[in-house]
């Protein structure tokens, strides 16, 4: 498959970039050892108050197409009281994937090893029907669970799936307000618990630049002089191809 290749832009090179002695660089060093203190600190803090928030219960009865048949969202659970729901961009209509969402994705599995012993589940759900999912989960050599919403209004509850008439008034919720109309999915991820006696609650949604955390790439890519290396692009992920596609 031809894909285009888009080269980085140079950013850091020793033409504009300050060279000094090791005792010199030592002095810099432990100035920004000392705003990534404070940076963890400020992480931690938002943390706790993210656990602080509170819950919504969840009344409606939501049934997914997956894998193993149909799922209510109380059996995403399974043996667990939290459930990560990471919401991926593919429309019923769509031939594939979202790539930046696959970007994201390609992350999921090697967490998914470890969630689980912390009483954590996590599932994908998109709308498109599930042999579109199965088709392209098994494209992308991913192993995580992935469910169809297509005949629920999951999606849309939880404001990543928008609808004609939101299109047509050019509006929509996303992201806590009210905003242009950008497209007829969105990224997302909502956490839920499930209580002692079976109630479901929703905890916590996160949206947008919010998703930042999931991507391991951008941290690896936070540590290099070239940093992501994005702004001269039109959007952040422009660069960004399905991994089957570099």
């Amino acid at each position: 498959m031809k894909t285009e290749t888009l080269e980085p832009r140079t950013i850091a090179s020793e033409a504009n970039t300050k060279v000094v002695s090791e005792a010199e660089r030592l002095v810099a060093r432990k100035d920004l050892l000392t705003r990534e203190k404070e940076l963890t600190r400020l992480r931690d803090e938002v943390s706790r108050h993210r656990r602080e928030l509170p819950w919504v219960r969840v009344k409606k009865q939501y049934v997914f197409d997956g894998p193993n048949g149909q799922e209510t969202l109380t059996d995403l659970f399974d043996s667990r009281s939290q459930l990560i729901v990471y919401h991926f961009m593919f429309g019923p209509d769509w031939e594939e994937g979202c790539k930046s969402c696959s970007y994201l994705a390609d992350h999921f599995d090697g967490a998914n090893w470890h969630l689980p012993h912390r009483d954590v589940s996590f599932a994908v759900i998109s709308r498109a029907p599930l042999a579109k999912l199965e088709a392209y989960k098994k494209r992308m050599g991913w192993r995580f669970k992935w469910l169809s919403s297509y005949d629920n209004d999951f999606n849309f509850d939880y404001h990543v799936s928008f609808t004609k008439e939101d299109k047509k008034k050019n509006e929509a919720y996303y992201n806590y307000g009210k905003g242009e109309f950008i497209k007829d999915e969105l990224p997302g991820l909502s956490v839920f618990h499930k209580g002692e006696n079976g109630d479901v609650f929703h905890t916590y949604s996160t949206y947008a630049r919010g998703l930042d955390n999931l991507v391991g790439a951008y941290n690896f890519l936070d540590l290099v002089p070239k940093g992501r290396d994005e702004n001269h692009f039109d959007s952040s992920m422009e660069w960004v191809r399905r991994h089957d596609q570099y």
